[in-house]
């Protein structure tokens, strides 16, 4: 940080930013997990016409995708608020919003009870909850880095980014204890009780963890950057008119930064879930684990996951940014290229597998609660990274599933080509970071 950073005691203590920044991203990726284990085992199921199997899948995987096209509407809506009323009320109203249609899902009728009304009605709440999700994670982000002490952004930035792992753990454990309790006892040979009300639990269970996040963040007290910008009369009247002219460069950079982040992540989740399991049809084989070992197996993983997220934050801000960034994602597509021995390498090839690819994930998304923020000034913040990480959501992450499981199947059922993917838009990623600043040392309240 600069000699202009206002030495004052923080408005938020420590404990209060902590749980403000990581309550939010546990409650999105709470339900980006409980969707997409419910995108593999139910929807396909309940919510389309019986028939083919792969395509139920593809549908259910492009409804997926749905929200995160939505999510770059949220962040230019929730983006402007942010920018011109402030972080906290934007704050409550995206995780209100977003408690709302992860609730309702739970609710939805199936297609035995309602047609095509019930794939339309997921498809509205995906939409809201993408929308909800648009202006989320960047606040969440802003709340860590603005109140973070001098020389400890990226530490305090991996904070929201813990929600990743924690929010995985929840939503698989919550799938997995239900099933436990079900007549068949594994959610990937389902009863008729689980098919009809236990696969609603987890999203019904999302309220709970909405009120407490509301709670925190009613809490939340302005950050000194915001507040200095209002101070200074430097808020602009369409902050994503101010973002869009005067820093596209950096809206450019913090997409692509985000690129070889959104892929490897969702390849981890959705089609690892996917492959790892006794096969989706005949033509697509996976490795033939039962889903409850499998899911087993990729929480050891996301055990790593946490604890590499941990590890970015002090890297960066010892190192830098830039630096960081541009080991670990030739890492990232140095793996992609070697992950179809490692799968041949039985339960320990597959085992090490997941922890490499989880420990690469870590130690790709800690820094990004720090980097894109520093990207831009404080006056369009919220705006600038918000749409940079949710641009590069329909880039990288929207699209990702589908592209796997088109590739999975190009490739007569081996993942070759899934890491080749992988590899290019790490390489992409790779552009960007070399092209990009380093942003270690820039004023956050400028």
């Amino acid at each position: 940080m600069s000699a202009t950073t206002i030495d004052a005691a923080p408005a938020n203590p420590r404990s209060r930013v902590i749980l403000a920044s990581l309550v939010g991203t546990t409650i999105e990726f709470y339900d980006f997990y409980v969707y997409a284990t419910a995108a593999v085992l139910v929807f396909p199921h309940l919510f389309f016409p019986a028939g083919n199997e792969t395509a139920a899948l593809l549908a259910s995987f492009a409804i997926f995708g749905a929200a995160m096209v939505a999510r770059p509407l949220g962040a230019i809506v929730f983006g402007h608020i942010g920018d011109k009323r402030g972080r906290k009320v934007t704050l409550v109203g995206a995780l209100l919003t977003m408690g709302i249609a992860t609730f309702l899902i739970g609710l939805l009728p199936t297609w035995e009870m309602a047609g095509w009304i019930a794939p339309a009605l997921l498809v509205l709440l995906r939409l809201a909850q993408g929308f909800a999700l648009g202006g989320e994670w960047s606040g969440a982000a802003l709340v860590a880095t603005e109140n973070a002490p001098p020389g400890k952004r990226a530490i305090y930035g991996t904070f929201p980014q813990l929600g990743a792992p924690i929010g995985f753990i929840i939503a698989n454990g919550l799938f997995l204890i239900i099933a436990a309790l079900m007549p068949s006892g594994d959610p990937s040979r389902p009863s008729a009780e689980f098919m009809s009300w236990g696969w609603r639990v987890p999203f019904l269970f999302s309220v709970v963890m909405v009120v407490v996040g509301m709670w925190v963040r009613l809490h939340l007290v302005e950050s000194q950057a915001f507040q200095k910008t209002v101070d200074d009369g430097r808020v602009h009247k369409l902050p994503l008119a101010a973002a869009a002219t005067t820093y596209w460069k950096e809206l450019v950079l913090g997409t692509f930064y985000m690129l070889a982040t959104y892929v490897l992540f969702y390849l981890m989740t959705t089609f690892s879930l996917s492959y790892g399991r006794a096969g989706v049809t005949a033509a697509l084989p996976g490795l033939g684990y039962d889903y409850r070992s499998f899911v087993l197996m990729m929480i050891v993983g996301v055990v790593f996951f946490g604890v590499f997220t941990l590890v970015s934050g002090p890297w960066a801000d010892r190192w830098g940014r830039r630096k960081t960034m541009i080991w670990i994602t030739l890492a990232i597509a140095v793996f992609g290229l070697v992950w179809v021995p490692m799968l041949a390498g039985g339960f320990v090839g597959v085992m090490a597998w997941l922890v490499l690819g989880f420990s690469l994930m870590g130690l790709t998304f800690g820094p990004m609660g720090a980097l894109l923020p520093e990207l831009f000034p404080a006056s369009v913040r919220y705006t600038g990274s918000g749409i940079s990480y949710n641009v590069s959501s329909i880039l990288g992450a929207a699209v990702a599933p589908f592209i796997a499981v088109a590739l999975w199947s190009y490739g007569a059922g081996s993942p070759f080509w899934v890491g080749v993917y992988l590899s290019a838009m790490a390489v992409l990623t790779l552009v960007a970071l070399v092209l990009g600043p380093e942003t270690k040392d820039v004023d956050m309240e400028g």
